[in-house]
């Protein structure tokens, strides 16, 4: 499977929860398995939410970090 060049990008800056997640389930609805989805947020509970979200449908968070208060969550759609 090839990874794409740059993965496509959600950015929820600004929204609290549940906004991003809900965001998040429709965005991945439209993605190809395997394909890199991008997710920036500002709402500290994206960290708890984020995680529990691809652990429970079978996504693969790749990458989580966060830097000057933006997290930033790089998810791989699963079958």
């Amino acid at each position: 499977m090839s990874e794409p060049t740059s993965p496509s990008t959600l950015d929820t800056q600004g929204l609290m929860c549940p906004e991003p997640v809900m965001l998040l389930h429709n965005a991945v609805r439209d993605m190809a398995v395997g394909d890199l989805l991008q997710v920036l947020a500002t709402d500290p509970s994206t960290q708890r939410d984020i995680p529990k979200f691809c652990a429970f449908l079978g996504h693969e968070l790749v990458e989580q970090q966060e830097r000057d208060g933006v997290f930033r969550y790089l998810i791989r759609k699963a079958d």
